[in-house]
């Protein structure tokens, strides 16, 4: 069985930061991440944050995508590299993945805070039980 992997880094500046987009297929399954550099990254930067932390960056989403075959042909290669240049830094679909990864981590804190705020409510009346309790002891 043969595995599919391609991955993409296209650092583009939004207005106000220079802002990474890594795109990565693996297997069928499209994963995007948005990385902020701030001040503009210089070529050196950029390599030492792929050789480096790529491997940290949580790639969210996992809708089976159609991965496109390389060209074999230079030419065609260097034709498909200047019209991906032309397009916008920012597809729909890597737009649509990062929305997903927000309402997942949106959930996800919600659901940790609401268990956060229970122990605490849980630890205040464990208090309020220990204190009620010390007052009817005997003296």
């Amino acid at each position: 069985m043969q595995i599919s992997v391609s991955s993409t880094l296209t650092v583009y500046h939004d207005g106000q930061f220079w802002v990474g987009l890594a795109e990565h297929v693996e297997g069928g399954r499209y994963g995007v991440a948005r990385i902020v550099f701030g001040a503009e990254p210089s070529n050196e930067e950029i390599l030492q944050f792929v050789a480096g932390k790529w491997e940290k960056l949580s790639f969210f989403g996992g809708e089976p995508t159609e991965a496109s075959k390389p060209a074999k042909n230079p030419k065609r290669r260097a034709r498909e590299a200047a019209r991906a240049l032309k397009r916008p830094a920012m597809g729909t679909k890597a737009q649509q993945a990062l929305a997903a990864q927000r309402e997942a981590m949106k959930r996800e804190s919600a659901q940790a805070r609401s268990q956060r705020r229970a122990d605490e409510a849980d630890a205040r009346f464990e208090r309020r039980k220990l204190k009620r309790k010390q007052k009817h002891r005997g003296h």
